[in-house]
């Protein structure tokens, strides 16, 4: 059985929305203590900055006015803020949905024990730090030969993408529509859509990504700025007879624009006319948040239509054990090619904290994604 220190110390990434209405991100050392019998330290090798973590760590702060002072990084936020979130106000949060690393210590429980010296892959949050410790249950060992920046991004991403493949037979749709279908995410779905014969419109926002998407394999791929745009949507829904859209773009007009092209479509087939519109129902779920103008609908679709939020560990809910187990197993099988992800940028924890490397990565760009690997210089 492995000994392990008395003591281990980290370094973890905070995130604090002061009374005040600031932002403050600082890296503190915290005591992590001994394991226990069931519980595992991680060092962690590699973690993804996903949109959801930017939205924690910075809640909407003007970057413009940000600064960085004596260890800290300091940005102004809307007061409304410290109102919509009261419950985190001057409590500092660790940032980091998930990540993987090296098990290098471990309790003495038998499940514990079996992971050492694994590299292990987990979404239990906190990731942007040195070391986690973490129950045994809540990390999964990566396959014999897998990297941690292979396994970085083995839950947000790959499993959200699966859901909406699994949500979509779960609810009875045939074909989804899903927008800003070039980023790591929707070249997944993609990869997935080929591999299990469902058919998929890609909407993405520049010329270069339509290209980038059908070069993957991709059948239709729309560019939203291109003038024809409204008449190619409602082709290619027709084509692939979509009712079910997953939208990342979240504000604007875009959503209502996708139910009424699937309107427009369902409504060829009517027999009789009816004010109400076609019988057909047409579901927007909005899972991101890349545009956050108001979200305008427009009711040019009839009344069979329906438009709600989606978060991944809900729809895993609603899956069940059973499906998410199968899900699980395929994410891990296939790391290297259907859940590849694709990294621009490696930075250090350090940088985490400056000022013009916040402001690159908050922008969420597709084709900019940035990897948090601790052990780098600063």
């Amino acid at each position: 059985m492995r000994s392990y220190s008395a003591l281990m110390q980290a370094r973890i990434l905070h995130s604090t929305l002061t009374s005040d209405a600031r932002i403050r991100l600082s890296l503190d050392e915290v005591d992590l203590g001994t394991p226990g019998p069931d519980e595992v330290i991680v060092r962690v090798d590699a973690a993804p900055v996903n949109p959801t973590d930017v939205f924690l760590m910075l809640s909407l702060a003007d970057l413009s006015r940000a600064e960085h002072r004596g260890g800290v990084l300091e940005a102004p936020v809307s007061p409304a803020m410290t109102k919509v979130y009261a419950g985190r106000v001057d409590q500092p949060l660790p940032v980091g949905t998930e990540g993987a690393g090296t098990v290098v210590e471990a309790g003495s429980g038998t499940a514990a024990q079996a992971l050492l010296g694994k590299v292990v892959a987990t979404h239990r949050g906190g990731m942007f730090a040195s070391h986690r410790k973490l129950p045994a249950s809540g990390v999964d060992a990566l396959p014999a030969g897998r990297t941690a920046e292979e396994g970085a991004s083995a839950f947000v991403n790959p499993m959200t993408a699966l859901s909406f493949v699994e949500t979509m037979r779960a609810e009875g749709h045939r074909a989804i529509v899903h927008t800003a279908a070039a980023s790591n995410l929707g070249q997944m779905l993609v990869r997935i859509c080929a591999d299990d014969g469902v058919p998929l419109v890609n909407i993405v926002r520049r010329p270069a990504q339509v290209e980038q998407l059908k070069a993957l394999g991709a059948a239709h791929v729309l560019d939203s700025s291109a003038p024809s745009f409204a008449k190619d949507l409602v082709e290619a829904i027709a084509a692939t007879g979509a009712t079910l859209a997953f939208d990342a773009i979240g504000g604007g007009t875009l959503g209502g624009q996708i139910l009424d092209a699937m309107e427009r479509v369902a409504a060829r087939s009517m027999k009789t006319f009816s004010h109400y519109g076609s019988s057909t129902l047409k579901q927007l779920y909005i899972y991101g948040g890349l545009d956050r103008a108001p979200t305008q609908l427009v009711r040019t679709f009839g009344m069979t239509w329906s438009a709600s939020g989606y978060l991944v560990m809900n729809a895993l809910r609603k899956l069940g054990p059973e499906v998410v187990a199968r899900m699980t197993a395929r994410v891990m099988s296939e790391l290297t090619t259907t859940f590849a992800s694709h990294f621009s940028h490696r930075i250090s924890l350090d940088r985490m904290l400056d000022v013009e490397t916040v402001r690159a990565f908050a922008l969420l760009a597709t084709g900019e994604k940035y990897l948090v690997t601790p052990a780098r210089a600063p």
